[in-house]
């Protein structure tokens, strides 16, 4: 009769066996993905765009001809330089020939010092003057390279910022296109500076492995972790880390927000129970155990480590003890439960 009325009076709960097992512990933040290097690519001269040799959104390589201005000012200023130069080297020959001669009636005694000084004099000026005739060459040859503006790396272009036909200064800020490398890419997030030894620990390990998902839970891609910053934001007590993956299926795309994992331990052996059956209350942490007579004990227990589906737990809980999981809120010290969940089937 006792055990009818005992029976009428269990509550139901969900449970759990507690068990040893190996658990990761990651360190969790929000990041986001950016290009690795990135360029706004502008001119260096002024001149009209003729023409773009990209595509938007082309995959560009560096040495790529992207766009071309109009060289056609620069070459003709660079056919007066070489011109100029042409007829300053005539003059030169020239005044060599005369300091010749100088030198030569000044040998025999029958020249005059001063019309040798002046002769050096002359071919020294126009040595120095053939010498800018040459920096002026140098100077158009380079300007007329910038008419062709190729891409400085590899990368993916952008939506071009400037149409053909248009003007473009050296002066301009906005660019002609942005070519930004996302092979291989970067996502850049912040940990609290707490977790920094244990960052550089599986840093100077060799083995600092990061995963990345989205806001589903779905991964989308592993990498590893590249630098951490020099220093801590004294702000926000979080240190900066950059994180780089291969990206070679063009999962991550720059601006885009994702969670990041970075797995810096492997618990060997620790008592694991599922983290809905830790409770916290005014007094601390605690689980209820259940007996092998159905009734509850209240028990403290302490938590090492905790993620989204187990908690390990450092002292209270002993492998193979039964633990609520669910229906704590219904039931106190010492009341009869009926195990509903997962450890009433595997008794």
């Amino acid at each position: 009769m006792v055990d009818a009325l005992a029976g009428d009076a269990a509550i139901p709960v969900v449970a759990d066996d507690a068990r040893r097992s190996d658990v990761p512990v990651f360190l969790i933040g929000l990041g986001s993905v950016a290009p690795l290097r990135s360029v706004t690519v502008t001119s260096r001269i002024d001149g009209q765009l003729v023409k773009l040799d990209f595509v938007d959104g082309q995959d560009v390589h560096a040495g790529d001809l992207l766009a071309e201005i109009d060289p056609q000012p620069l070459q003709a200023a660079l056919a007066q330089a070489q011109a100029t130069k042409m007829r300053d080297d005539v003059s030169l020959a020239n005044a060599q020939l005369d300091l010749a001669r100088a030198q030569t009636l000044t040998n025999k005694g029958v020249g005059s010092t001063q019309v040798l000084d002046t002769a050096k004099a002359a071919v020294a000026q126009l040595e120095a003057t053939d010498k800018v005739d040459q920096a002026a060459i140098d100077i158009q040859q380079i300007q007329l390279g910038f008419t062709q503006i190729r891409s400085p790396l590899d990368g993916k272009a952008g939506i071009h910022m400037v149409d053909a036909g248009n003007i473009v200064h050296a002066s301009d800020t906005g660019g002609i296109v942005r070519i930004s490398q996302i092979h291989p890419i970067a996502v850049d997030f912040s940990l609290p500076s707490d977790d920094l030894p244990s960052i550089q620990q599986v840093m100077k390990a060799g083995n600092a492995a990061v995963v990345v998902q989205d806001n589903t839970g779905q991964q989308l891609a592993s990498g590893r972790l590249s630098v951490v910053d020099n220093q801590i934001n004294n702000a926000t007590a979080t240190i900066r880390i950059r994180a780089v993956f291969d990206n070679a299926d063009d999962r991550l795309w720059p601006g885009q927000f994702v969670n990041v994992r970075v797995q810096v331990e492997l618990q060997r052996g620790v008592v694991t129970v599922p983290v809905t059956a830790i409770v916290r209350g005014p007094d601390g942490t605690y689980a209820f155990i259940v007996r092998k007579d159905r009734q509850v004990v209240k028990r403290p227990v302490t938590v090492a480590y905790s993620n989204a589906e187990l908690a390990v737990v450092g002292t209270g809980i002993e492998p193979g003890e039964t633990i609520v999981t669910d229906g704590q809120y219904r039931i106190q010290e010492g009341d009869l439960v009926d195990v509903t969940g997962p450890a009433q089937t595997a008794n």
